[in-house]
């Protein structure tokens, strides 16, 4: 199983042999290490537990630093669920050079937060019309409900927060692989802010 932790950076676009262009995304992913094997005998399931990036000591629980031990110190950690990962050991490090270009994948990530929208942004509503004895009531959710059964009903879409909720986009391609730079090439958008954290995993 083909994963990896890293950070999105910029969007670019490669130009290929035909001469067509790709968008694609640029993910920075330093070696990762693997902190801990989840195994069926004694979790009760199999996954893989990675770390990634450095952190300030003093900034780390003291059951995370007797965890980690001799490891070293991580910024992030996140763990897989993996059908088989005996051949993952407990300090064994993996980086870019797992991947090769024409690989599908999947990424994981933090969408961009938006704070408190209205129905208009939030769920696409076309909102109210702009005259004829309608004031101040563009953007307006409306009615939301009928006479029966005098409340309102459960999942009815409103204005709310926006964002920051855990994205995942399926069947993007590797396009290139720089191991001197750690950089992957993925095509297409990735969710997240530049800088943030995303998963990659093959499929």
């Amino acid at each position: 199983m083909k994963i990896i932790l890293g950070q999105k950076k910029q969007m670019t676009q490669v130009f290929q042999d035909d001469g067509t262009v790709i968008p694609v995304t640029i993910i920075h992913a330093d070696p990762n290490v693997v902190t801990a094997v989840r195994t069926k005998d004694k979790n009760g399931y199999t996954a893989v537990q990675l770390g990634v990036g450095r952190k300030s000591k003093k900034r780390v629980a003291k059951p995370q630093l007797l965890e980690w031990g001799e490891l070293g110190i991580f910024r992030w950690v996140r763990e897989f669920n993996l059908p088989v990962a005996a051949e993952m050991t407990r300090g064994k490090k993996l980086d870019v050079s797992v991947f090769q270009a024409g690989d599908k994948v999947q990424v994981t990530g933090t969408s961009k937060g938006r704070g408190y929208a209205g129905v208009v942004k939030r769920h696409h509503f076309k909102g109210g019309p702009a005259s004829h004895g309608h004031k101040d009531n563009l953007r307006a959710p409306g009615s939301i409900g009928a006479t029966f059964p005098q409340h309102v009903m459960k999942g009815t879409r409103m204005a709310g927060r926006l964002g920051a909720a855990q994205v995942t986009v399926k069947n993007l391609i590797i396009v290139a692989v720089k191991p001197d730079t750690n950089d992957l090439y993925i095509s297409g958008a990735v969710p997240g802010a530049i800088n943030s954290l995303v998963a990659i995993r093959g499929i």
